[in-house]
This record gives C-alpha cells, structure tokens and sequence, in this order.
C-alpha cells in the first residue's frame, strides 16, 4: 500500500521568492507581518498589490475584477491595509509586509476575504528575444507572482462541512478519488484530507492545504490515483477532514464509507 502525501508548507516560493506564512487571519483588532525572502543571488525587486479571487466547485480560483466584486469582496478591499507596496530585495535579505484590517462600524459579522499578491519587476534587459514576420524584435520578459489568501473574520463565526459521494472515477487520462464536502456557516474552512483502508493507520491519501471558502457551500475534491493507489483504496474506508496541524489538527469531519 503505497501513500500519497501532499504536505502543506508555511512558507511558499515563486522563482526567487520566499513568503511566509502562506496564510493569513486577521479578526480586525490586531495586524501581522508577512515575511519576503529573496533566495537567489541577485536584487529583485517585487510589487505587493491586493487581487479578489473567488473559488469554483472543484476548488480552482478565478480572478474577480474590482469593477464585478460583490459587497464582501469590496469591503475586504476597503478593509485591509498593508505597507510597503514596493520592495527591494538583496539576496538573502528579509523584508515585512505588515498587514491590518480596520473594519467599519455596522460592517455585518462574517469572513471577508482578498489576495495579496507578489510580482517580480523586471529588469531593464530582457531575458529572450524573438523576432515577428516583419523582422521587429520582440522582448519576452517572465513575470513571476505569487499570492497568498488574507481573511479577515468579524464576529463569532463558524463553518460545517459534510463529506459526500465519496468514489473512485474512472477518465479517459486515468482513475481519480472524487469527495464532495458540503459547507455551511459563515467561515471558510481549511485542513488536510486523509483516506485509510479499512483496518489500517496509515493514510493511503494525505493531501494538505484543503480549503473550502464561504462562496462555495459545496466543493468537488478529485485527485488522480496510481493503479496501486486505486486498488488499495477498493473496499471499506474512512475518510477524515481536519485542520492542519500547526492550527491544532482538530477533526472537522469524517465519513465512513465503501468505494467500489
């Protein structure tokens, strides 16, 4: 029986770039840092902006443009402030974001979200060249970012989540493990997913950094399996959502089930 084991990791790197935490919850009162590291051997300089983003059924985030953004998504905008907005890095240099969020009086309790996100600025030369049909000379520069989800929660809210049509399905590019978890509540949730066969401790399935965000009150889960995966998990299994365990590991829900 072999494992997959996704793990969840408090800092994130894009190219050059180090942040940490990935992650950040904020209640309105008190602010926090967020940690940019340059790992490379060059200055590089990064752009800090807020984005909305918002989360489809199977999980994936779409950017949501300032001018379509809901009241939540607007207030979270209005909501949170941070500084700088420009950084300069040296290598191996650190370099904090600070980040709080001033919640207006009658702002209803809930979860309000943005995404902070870290672009690299270019340098003036570029990195390739290529030439169009008319001979003119085109600078092909990459532009690497990153971003991270801070949330703001107002009020004692909290979330429930149900898991569901649990199965193995068979696509054209090979055999997926599906879970559908059902949330309700006003707060998003977070945590890894383990799936063990029945009469073992060992998950088959370990996949940190699961969330499900107060837009949705239902995701669709599906990660592709090996053929070994797959016949292993044939059979009675327990299923078990819980948060991760630097936030305390508490299970948020757990299913009981056969996948045929």
């Amino acid at each position: 029986m072999v494992g997959a084991a996704l793990p969840f990791q408090q800092a994130n790197a894009q190219g050059d770039l180090l942040i940490a935490p990935t992650r950040v919850i904020l209640d309105g009162r008190r602010g926090t840092e967020v940690i940019l590291s340059n790992i490379g051997s060059e200055e590089a300089t990064y752009r800090v902006d807020l984005e909305l983003r918002r989360m489809s059924s199977d999980g994936q985030l779409s950017d949501v443009d300032v001018a379509q953004a809901d009241p939540t998504e607007q207030a979270a905008l209005d909501m949170i402030r941070f500084a700088p907005r420009r950084v300069v890095l040296p290598p191996g240099q650190p370099q904090a974001i600070r980040i709080a969020a001033r919640a207006p009086a009658g702002l209803p309790d809930g979860e309000y979200r943005a995404h902070m996100a870290f672009r690299a600025i270019p340098k003036p030369q570029p990195a390739e060249t290529a030439s169009d049909a008319q001979g003119v000379t085109i600078a092909l520069v990459p532009v690497y970012a990153i971003s991270i989800p801070i949330i703001v929660r107002l009020g004692n809210i909290s979330a429930q989540i149900v898991l569901d049509h649990a199965g193995i399905a068979n696509r054209p590019e090979g055999k997926y493990f599906e879970l559908v978890l059902n949330r309700s509540g006003k707060a998003s949730t977070f945590g890894q997913l383990r799936v063990f066969a029945k009469g073992s401790d060992k998950p088959v399935l370990q996949v940190a950094g699961v969330a499900v965000y107060p837009e949705l009150t239902k995701r669709l889960f599906s990660l592709r399996l090996s053929d070994e995966q797959a016949a292993a998990l044939r059979g009675p299994v327990h299923i078990e959502y819980s948060e991760m365990p630097e936030d305390g590991g508490k299970l948020i829900a757990e299913l009981d089930t056969t996948l045929d």
